[in-house]
């Protein structure tokens, strides 16, 4: 019968014009082909008509549940081999177009692995490509329909490859269904004709042997001396595709679909060796393996073909099971490993999401932890965010299957969505956000306490054996105890960061002297907290203190000492020392706490007034100075031993620096790793910092340039950022803390610094009164005229009466008005409780009553007493 014939509408417009003539070329030539040449004819038409990439031809065997695959066209092996054999539970295109007796389109792979589509109302599912349904090249997809008997049984699915992102159009599928129907009429069973029955029983007689050689299912040659077929059982001609009459008497190799199997180089060595031989090959045509076999005979040889497709596949299968098994136990050693190492609790959450999800073939995972009476989500992988979300607004009693879990103890499995939402109604509602199909929900049980839950789940419905259950609930209990482990490291981890945090200055204070901003890096591996601190503390005088320093070691001891030393920095600032006695002091602190502590410490003065800043260092790396034009350089002097293990006396350097240079002080972990030497560092740290700094280029004095140009000169925080971001990148895993502490230096206005040398006797306070007088009207300060000129009266008098001459006056009109008086004594002024009939000692006393602060500091060439009032209000005109 005709194509057209079945198909009275041929003339439909939806068939082009090349379509009916295929298929008028088929209706002819159908009749004229024998064995598998009409299945091949009919592939080959359909290739062609739609310009696919190939095609294939499956037949259903419903006694076995499979589809096997009998005819390809235009695909390599390796891309064949997984269609060979489908099962009726597969989901690919071939065996849904039969189950659902209607063509099923699968579009082309993505790039990456995802979740199949799902389907849309009233069709059948578009089928997937996992491995065990073959796989699909880049862009291409592949659509199937079903061959279909006259009868109306579907005996198979004719599927094509085709190169195309969307479905066929009506005409094409038309034309394939067509096809397939006439496929159908030769891929029904045929039994040989009785003529050659009788011929090709004759070489082995009647009796039982040749009846159950006739009737086997493997194939049966035999050859003479010339290797000319003198015996070919049924299944033997199947494989040939040809009739008795056709192959008997010719030379086996002379057949085209024996030419490529190999088997005449298999017959030379059973010839040669006058021994058995055999091979396994590929049968052309014909999906799976076949084992060829020659055994020598007196008078030629006889070939026996086996087909060995589910043998190599049951092998294959046992060979991925015990590879699958192998990867299981390494995976699970690797697991058993990164869980040991595991230090937070976000450390076991990925640990078990990279080491126990693969093994499994899992997707999804969620750990929540009872804490404080409540449940929490400490950790989750391969779930939406938008699902994430809903469940953590949820109260824990709306999900009954973690309650179930939780009263229980026991662990839940559920394999579909179907049995979750039929145990679980609750769940109904969101269970379609997760994009899950079956879980694992499994209790987490640490020191015979229950600390929560833990979920592993799969992208597609899972049957779960007794392996996967029992491996499952061991492995959660290896998690629940890292995750008890690492949770009571949390909170401790926590606890001595908030401590180290306590224990760092919250903000710098704001000095007109420099303009200052730090950073604070925490290691990001190891246990325990660092002992890095920095600080700016104001003197007298507008000047102030730098001062970075680093205790060696982590931990909460070294926390503590950090903070201890702080405050030791602050008192003797406090007392005016200067840096080299400072360090001395502080020398001794760390040599009371023992033989194992040791620190690095660099402290700065800054003075404004003479652009001079003075240092001295107990083993800390030198500190840099960026000059206005951007170039970066560090003082060359001989560093000190560290706090601790060092003999005083310590050096005190000074250097001169230009208004708006910045001081930048750091501690070794800004420079120094495990890969990288403190020389390195400090270079790499330098190119950072003129990079950063340099001034832009159309700057006075410079060529113009984009604007485009650095701006971090003037901002101390952006010229931090550029630093750590250069030598600390945000990916990057520190080994040690570091701390960061950039200074803008200012200088003090000369028309705010007034000085003068005063006679040495009684005259000198008058003198003084009057400087200051004439000096504050200059300033329009006149409201402190008459406080300070009682504070200098008392100052300087107190030079004449008990200290060594000629005293100096000094005046600097800063964010307050400073009044300093120096000698050339040593000896320290005190306050003393005057009695009512004393007549002097109220000195002092005085001073302090009229002035904000007050205090004295001591240089090489004497000392200096100082006081401080504050400055009239903006709004009063003295602030004018």
């Amino acid at each position: 019968m005709g194509v057209d014939e079945q198909h009275p509408d041929s003339a439909d417009t939806r068939i082009t014009r090349s379509a009916r003539t295929r298929l008028r070329l088929m209706g002819s030539a159908g009749g004229q082909l024998s064995g598998t040449g009409p299945v091949r004819l009919a592939l080959g038409q359909a290739v062609a008509e739609l310009g696919a990439l190939g095609g294939m031809i499956h037949v259903r065997d419903p006694r076995r549940g499979v589809m096997r695959l009998v005819a390809s066209m235009g695909l390599p092996d390796n891309l064949v081999a997984g269609w060979e054999t489908l099962t009726d539970e597969d989901s690919a295109a071939p065996v849904s177009c039969v189950r659902y007796r209607t063509h099923v389109w699968t579009p082309p792979p993505p790039d990456v692995p995802h979740r199949a589509p799902l389907s849309s109302p009233g069709r059948p599912s578009h089928g997937d490509f996992s491995p065990g349904a073959g796989s699909l090249p880049p862009g291409s997809g592949v659509v199937s329909v079903p061959v279909v008997t006259a009868g109306g049984r579907s005996v198979g699915a004719l599927s094509v490859l085709v190169e195309a992102p969307d479905e066929l159009d009506d005409g094409q599928c038309e034309f394939l269904r067509r096809v397939a129907d006439w496929v159908a009429e030769y891929l029904r069973p045929v039994r040989p004709a009785a003529a050659d029955v009788e011929h090709e029983r004759q070489p082995l007689g009647g009796d039982a042997v040749g009846s159950a050689v006739w009737r086997m299912n493997d194939g049966l040659l035999a050859l003479d001396g010339q290797a000319r077929l003198t015996f070919a059982n049924p299944a033997a001609l199947k494989l040939l595709g040809a009739s008795a009459q056709e192959v008997l008497g010719t030379v086996l190799w002379d057949h085209p679909v024996v030419r490529d199997t190999g088997m005449a180089a298999c017959h030379g060595r059973a010839v040669t060796t006058h021994a058995p031989a055999g091979f396994d090959t590929r049968w052309p045509g014909r999906a799976g393996w076949y084992h060829a076999r020659f055994d020598p005979a007196p008078d030629g040889l006889v070939i026996h073909i086996a087909d060995i497709t589910e043998r190599r596949r049951e092998e294959a299968e046992q060979s991925a099971a015990q590879r699958t098994a192998a990867e299981r136990v390494m995976r699970m050693g690797e697991l058993t490993s990164a869980l040991a190492e595991a230090l937070t609790v976000q450390d076991v959450v990925k640990a078990v999401a990279d080491r126990m999800l693969p093994p499994f073939g899992a997707t999804g995972l969620i750990c929540g932890l009872i804490e404080t009476a409540r449940l929490r989500i400490v950790g989750s992988a391969g779930y939406p965010e938008e699902f994430l979300e809903i469940v953590k607004k949820m109260m824990v009693s709306e999900m009954s299957a973690v309650v179930q879990v939780l009263n229980t103890r026991t662990p839940t499995f559920l394999s579909t969505p179907q049995e979750y939402a039929e145990r679980h109604p609750d769940a109904v509602g969101y269970l379609h956000r997760s994009g899950m199909k079956a879980w694992a929900f499994l209790p987490l049980i640490a020191s015979d306490q229950q600390i929560g839950y833990c979920v592993v789940s799969f992208s597609r419905p899972r049957h779960f054996s007794e392996e996967d259950r029992s491996l499952l609930i061991a492995l959660s209990g290896l998690v629940a105890q890292a995750l008890e482990r690492a949770r009571l490291y949390d909170a401790e981890h926590t606890r001595a960061q908030e401590l180290q945090r306590g224990l760092l200055p919250r903000t710098l204070p704001v000095v007109p002297a420099v303009a200052a901003e730090a950073r604070y890096l925490p290691a990001t591996e190891g246990v325990q907290v660092g002992g890095d601190w920095y600080d700016l503390i104001p003197l007298s005088g507008e000047r102030v203190a730098l001062v970075i320093g680093d205790v060696m070691g982590h931990g909460l001891s070294e926390a503590a000492t950090m903070g201890r030393l702080r405050t030791a920095v602050h008192t003797l600032a406090d007392l005016e020392f200067p840096p080299d006695e400072l360090l001395t002091h502080l020398n001794d602190l760390v040599g009371d706490l023992g033989d194992d502590f040791y620190a690095t410490c660099l402290y700065t003065v800054y003075d404004p007034v003479t652009n001079r800043y003075a240092f001295a260092s107990a083993g800390h790396p030198p500190l840099a100075i960026v000059h206005p034009d951007g170039t970066a350089h560090f003082p060359h002097v001989d560093a000190d031993p560290p706090l601790g293990a060092a003999s005083p006396p310590f050096e005190t350097h000074e250097v001169q620096v230009p208004e708006g240079s910045h001081l930048v002080l750091y501690t070794d972990g800004l420079v120094e790793s495990s890969t990288v030497d403190i020389d390195e560092g400090m270079a790499r740290l330098a190119q950072a910092l003129t990079r950063a700094a340099a001034p832009p280029a159309d700057s006075p004095g410079t060529a113009s340039a984009p604007t485009s140009a650095p701006t971090t000169l003037h901002d101390p925080g952006r010229l931090c950022d550029a630093v750590i971001n250069a030598l600390v990148p945000e990916q990057a895993e520190t080994h040690d803390d570091a701390a960061l502490l950039i200074a803008r230096t200012r200088s003090m206005a000369a028309d705010r610094v007034v000085s003068w040398a005063l006679p040495d006797g009684p005259i000198a306070a008058a003198e003084a009164r009057h400087h200051v007088t004439e000096q504050l009207s200059a300033w329009h300060l006149d409201e402190l005229t008459m406080t300070t000129e009682l504070l200098v009266s008392e100052l300087v008098g107190n030079v004449v009466r008990h200290a060594k001459g000629p005293p100096r006056l000094r005046l600097l009109y800063g964010r307050t008005l400073i009044c300093e008086v120096s000698d050339r004594s040593l000896t320290t002024p005190r306050i003393r409780r005057a009695a009512e009939t004393d007549e002097g000692g109220r000195g002092l006393q005085l001073v302090a009553a009229l002035s904000d602060r007050w205090g004295m500091r001591f240089s090489a060439a004497g000392k200096c007493m100082w006081t401080e009032q504050a400055l009239p209000s903006p709004g009063h005109p003295a602030a004018a």
